[in-house]
């Protein structure tokens, strides 16, 4: 097998023929993001009438790194997607003339011109009948807590953080998402960063004092805040700086005011991105109670020993939207886009033998 060569297309030993009709061959569902890349393999003919197999016939999984154009550039995030779809079909056995559909949810994808652009890309990779589906990273991992189904809201809070939502009739709707410079204060970094500043300023005179002093300077193992300084502008990695999000619970945990000001500020800054979205597409329905999905995905929304940011979020939505299921994915988001792309293919069928 030949993988990535600059631009050519891929060169298997053994090719499989392409599928002739809707019970052969695979599809193929990729979650690219900034830190890694995921590529799921899925039959094509999988049950459809009833539940999904459970568990699901994932036939392989491969992983790559970056695949975020305006992290890496163009070419090479297209040479990270193309190797780990090579990688995955060559686990699975299988060949790019097996796949009958793609999604391929990935960050960065936030306009049309972003969408059309990868589109050109992958037809230029497979043949034509091949059903090609491009979304930013947030709909895949909408997909894996309602396996494939786009209706509901998604809350994505990890290093970064974005609210995508959609109806059933397919409107869609975002809310944050602009990264920390533009207000993203729910997600990781959002909250560091306040604490961050928040020890600056007790340190000042400016603030109050707060535990989250200590307690930051032993992690990063620092003797004064002044050394702070040093120590965030040394490397400006927005993971780098989310990573202090359990030294701010623990603080707020053991009591400390400031700490728990700035988790209680950014619990309502996710459920305002939330409802943001749940607003705009009436997902809760006229008087508010209407049920939908509401799909929890990143680190900062997982249970701590008191102080449950998920939950406090789900609480505050729930005022306002009671008809609000959260749920927590039992599968990974490029499951979810794999899965989007077999509905997709099935309901093209159906149109397709007039149905």
């Amino acid at each position: 097998m030949t993988r990535y060569r600059n631009g050519e297309f891929w060169n298997f030993e053994t090719q499989t023929p392409a599928a002739d009709d809707d019970n052969a061959g695979v599809v193929l569902g990729i979650d690219g993001g900034t830190t890694s890349t995921v590529c799921v393999c899925l039959p094509a003919a999988m049950p459809r009438a009833g539940p999904l197999p459970d568990p699901l016939p994932i036939l392989s999984r491969a992983v790559a790194g970056c695949s975020n154009h305006n992290s890496v550039g163009e070419t090479e995030a297209r040479k990270t997607l193309e190797e780990v779809m090579v990688e995955a079909l060559s686990k699975a056995c299988s060949s790019h003339a097996a796949v009958q559909a793609v999604c391929l949810a990935v960050s960065g994808v936030n306009h049309p011109t972003d969408q059309q652009g990868i589109l050109d890309w992958l037809r230029d990779i497979f043949p034509s009948h091949v059903k090609l589906y491009v979304e930013n990273d947030s709909v895949a991992a909408l997909a894996s807590g309602t396996m494939g189904k786009l209706h509901g809201c998604v809350l994505i809070a990890g290093t970064g953080t974005i609210a995508y939502g959609f109806t059933e009739d397919g409107r869609e709707a975002r809310a944050a998402g602009a990264g920390p410079v533009l207000g993203d204060w729910g997600s990781g970094y959002g909250i560091a960063a306040q604490a961050l500043t928040a020890v600056i300023r007790a340190h000042d005179g400016r603030g109050p004092p707060t535990k989250l002093t200590e307690n930051i300077l032993n992690i990063l193992g620092l003797s004064s805040p002044d050394e702070l300084i040093g120590w965030t502008y040394a490397d400006r990695s927005w993971a780098r700086i989310a990573a202090l999000v359990p030294v701010v619970v623990s603080s707020a945990e053991d009591g400390d005011e400031v700490a728990n000001k700035i988790l209680h500020y950014s619990v309502q800054e996710l459920a305002d991105s939330v409802m943001a979205v749940v607003r705009r597409l009436r997902l809760c329905g006229e008087d508010g109670k209407d049920p939908f999905p509401l799909v929890m995905v990143g680190g900062v929304l997982e249970a701590n020993k008191s102080w449950d940011i998920g939950k406090e979020v789900i609480d505050c939505i729930s005022k306002v939207c009671p008809g609000a299921h959260p749920i927590r994915p039992k599968v990974e988001p490029a499951v979810g886009a794999a899965l989007l792309a077999w509905n997709h293919l099935i309901k093209e069928c159906k149109g397709d033998h007039g149905n």
